[in-house]
Parts: C-alpha cells; sequence; structure tokens
C-alpha cells in the first residue's frame, strides 16, 4: 500500500525516486560534514583559528541537524538510509571536507567555504525540483537552504571576501529554520 503523501507527489510531476536517491545524498553530505567538521574544527589553532572555533562549531552542529531533519522526510516517502556507513559515506552529494595537509587556519577555511557551497548548490536543486510540487520537502529544504548560506557567507567573511551581514547566534546549533523539523 502506498502513502498518499508519496502518491500525491508522485502526481504533482516529482520523479519520488530521484528525489530520494538526492534526499540520501544530502542527508549523507550533511552527517559526513558533521564528522570532517569535527576534525576541521579542532586543527583552528593559534590566534585566528580561536575567533573561528565557535563558528565552524555552529556550522557543525547545524549540519547534524539538517541530517536529523532529512530522515524522517526519507522514510515519509519511502525511502531508507543505506544499511552500511561505509556506501553512506560515499553516497554523498558533496566531496569530503577533510583537513588540508600542511594547511593553515586559512586554507581550513577554504575547505569549510567549498564544502558550504555544495551543499547551497544541492539545496538550491532539491527547492527547484519540488517548488510547487511537494510542499513538505519544499519547506525543508528551503529552510536548510537558509541556514547554509549562512554558513557560506560566515566563511567567506573570514576569507575577506566582504562582509557577511549576518550575526552571531545566540547559541551553538541554534537552526534558526531547521529547528521546526527537529523533534526534541
Amino acid at each position: 500500500m502506498k502513502l498518499l503523501s508519496r502518491e500525491l507527489v508522485e502526481k504533482a510531476g516529482v520523479n519520488v525516486e530521484e528525489l530520494l536517491k538526492l534526499l540520501v545524498a544530502n542527508a549523507a553530505a550533511e552527517l559526513t560534514t558533521f564528522y570532517y567538521y569535527t576534525a576541521l574544527r579542532v586543527n583552528l589553532i593559534g590566534f585566528d583559528g580561536e575567533g573561528l572555533k565557535e563558528i565552524a562549531e555552529d556550522a557543525r552542529v547545524e549540519d547534524r541537524n539538517h541530517f536529523e531533519a532529512l530522515v524522517p522526510r526519507i522514510y515519509e516517502l519511502g525511502g531508507k538510509l543505506p544499511d552500511d556507513m561505509r556506501e553512506f559515506h560515499d553516497r554523498s552529494a558533496c566531496p569530503p571536507a577533510r583537513l588540508p595537509s600542511g594547511g593553515g587556519v586559512k586554507e581550513i577555511v577554504k575547505v569549510l567555504l567549498k564544502a558550504e557551497q555544495c551543499a547551497v548548490a544541492g539545496y538550491t536543486n532539491l527547492c527547484n525540483i519540488t517548488a510547487g510540487k511537494d510542499h513538505r520537502t519544499y519547506d525543508l529544504s528551503l529552510a536548510i537552504l537558509n541556514e547554509e548560506i549562512e554558513h557560506e557567507a560566515w566563511f567567506a567573511e573570514f576569507l575577506e571576501m566582504g562582509p557577511s551581514g549576518h550575526f552571531r547566534r545566540r547559541r551553538v546549533g541554534e537552526s534558526p529554520f531547521v529547528s521546526k523539523f527537529l523533534h526534541p
């Protein structure tokens, strides 16, 4: 028996199997980014690095929140996560945000920025696919996109690409846009 919510998304013209592949790939990117950002954050050392730790921690925890928010939607549409973590990692929509070899703080920030830019592209694509067709996935993707754009702006600002216009979160991992999708 099909779920009505999935059937309605299909009737609206969305290829749900392709959508599920994208959602799983983005969930993989969020969870692997959470992992890689842990290694990047602990390597932000020295005068320059200390000022970035809180920002990197915010992005790291919010990426975990994004993963947590995506998982229910995957299952609601009849999908599932891979049984093997290595397979899940390899399905990631974005390349691993690995610690650069021999790089300092600036090189780490470039890795962080590139990861956020990949996420911005991925969620923009999901919004484009689901706009007006799958309201729940669109709303979730747009919420995540808003946070990923802020993360991108934070790291771009540290690379002196101009002011971000964004301010510090009240608390680490606040997820101001995605929090409505999280269940405490």
